[in-house]
């Protein structure tokens, strides 16, 4: 899916748009993924929004520049895509790290975006940053790709998940180069998902895997507009094992928020 590209401090920003309509949406893959993450919602919603994809920097058919990956940077990239696309208030939809991105960009440009969905992001959640810290060590030695697998088996599949889905998924994910996977952790690491969490200004939805990442309790208490909902019988990659359920909430989100048709 090659796309069109635009480029940011010397280094292209792989997209693709599909639809019309508002709001338009802006579709964000996680840690070493890349656009098709969430080929179902942009097939889906393309029906009647603007939709964008992007591969973040780093990322899929995005040039891999040495540079900073933390979610400030990497969400300072959605918006500076947002700007350059004319955007208007755009919900971001973002899986995982994206969905940090979403929060991040609920926080810091209410200016800017609409809304935010987060799709299964370890918000407010105690112990996953001592995780992705552990795993940033891990990720410096010569083993990285056996260390992230390790860690991908371990935290974001469920025995009900596709096996071939999750097998190509794992390969993809460890073919990312060392010093993204490595600098994209140590943003996950660092980044305080409970202060975006209290700074959101916008609507914000959270979904939440069969095995939630979220301390859902807590992100509703520093939240208080959030919406939230699980699928069932889904890991991590939920958007794409149960994308009728998660577009289905996503569609129902938008009808009450914004006044969007929900079928």
């Amino acid at each position: 899916m090659p796309g069109s590209a635009l480029v940011r401090h010397g280094a292209s920003i792989s997209y693709d748009e599909l639809g019309t309509g508002a709001p338009p949406l802006v579709l964000v893959h996680g840690w070493c993924g890349d656009r098709t993450a969430l080929a179902p919602q942009r097939q889906r919603f393309a029906r009647e929004h603007r939709v964008i994809s992007l591969d973040l920097p780093g990322h899929g058919l995005s040039d891999k520049p040495i540079r900073d990956y933390s979610i400030p940077a990497l969400a300072d990239d959605v918006a500076w895509l947002c700007t350059q696309l004319g955007l208007t208030r755009p919900v971001i939809v973002g899986h995982s790290m994206g969905g940090g991105i979403a929060l991040e960009l609920a926080t810091t440009r209410p200016d800017l975006v609409g809304g935010a969905v987060v799709l299964d992001t370890a918000i407010a959640a105690a112990g996953a940053a001592r995780e992705w810290a552990a795993l940033s060590e891990r990720l410096r030695t010569g083993d990285f790709q056996a260390a992230a697998r390790a860690a991908i088996e371990r935290w974001f599949f469920i025995p009900t998940d596709d096996a071939q889905r999750r097998e190509q998924l794992i390969a993809a994910m460890t073919a990312t180069p060392q010093h993204v996977m490595l600098g994209a952790a140590q943003g996950i690491a660092a980044w305080d998902s409970a202060r975006a969490a209290a700074g959101a200004r916008v609507p914000v939805l959270n979904l939440s895997s069969s095995s939630p990442r979220a301390d859902v309790a807590r992100f509703r208490a520093l939240c208080p507009q959030l919406m939230h909902g699980q699928v069932i019988g889904a890991g991590h990659f939920l958007q794409l094992e149960v994308p009728e359920q998660v577009n289905a909430m996503i569609a129902r989100f938008l009808a009450l928020t914004y006044r969007t048709p929900a079928g």
